[in-house]
């Protein structure tokens, strides 16, 4: 390999580390929000038994924040390859770390992508429609800009898009270079990232 294709590589992986650095930070999001529903359910039922004092609203607060844990939490749980899988397959014998990267490659482009294009082109119209309606619970007492939870299902899709280009760049260092020098390429993108 030469030195251009091992400088180009080690751009690509810059990009990935930059890329995986977002996802580690919606992921941290994603867990400060998992306890603030915690947090929210629990009032919530207390109001709701011990003082029957209940809010549709603090109710649809609830959805729309479990809505949001699952769709920002996607991109964390790719970039931790922890999405589920066929693991008799994926973790057999047989399967090098190349074969899984070639896996990884093929799901990630004719999958996962396509994927994400279909749903972020399909639920484009839908929140254009809430925000000219200016969408609000349909509940009274309910939540009002209703277009705002909506705004999130293609903009998460699209932070799963860009997680699965780092997939992408990893996968082709992991083919080209092997394991352990895309590791290690990767360690050092993420050093100097760190300075």
């Amino acid at each position: 390999m030469t030195i251009a294709h091992k400088n180009g590589l080690a751009r690509l992986g810059r990009v990935a580390s930059g890329i995986e650095c977002f996802g580690e930070y919606s992921g941290r999001c994603v867990s400060w929000l998992t306890l603030a529903l915690v947090l929210l359910v629990s009032y919530d039922v207390t109001m709701r038994y011990l003082f029957q004092a209940g809010s549709v609203a603090l109710q649809e607060l609830e959805w729309h924040i479990f809505a949001l844990i699952f769709l920002l939490g996607a991109a964390y749980t790719l970039k931790r390859d922890e999405h589920v899988r066929v693991d008799l397959l994926y973790h057999a014998r047989w399967m090098s770390e190349r074969r899984r990267a070639w896996v990884d490659l093929f799901g990630t482009l004719f999958f996962l992508l396509p994927f994400c294009i279909l749903i972020i082109v399909s639920a484009w119209p839908f929140v254009e429609n809430a925000y000219e309606l200016n969408e609000h619970s349909p509940d009274p007492g309910g939540l009002p800009y209703r277009y705002l939870i909506k705004m999130m299902i293609p903009l998460c899709f699209v932070l799963l898009a860009v997680q699965g280009v780092a997939t992408i760049i990893r996968s082709v260092q992991k083919i080209i270079v092997g394991k352990a020098d895309a590791d290690a390429s990767t360690h050092k993108a993420s050093q100097e990232q760190d300075r």
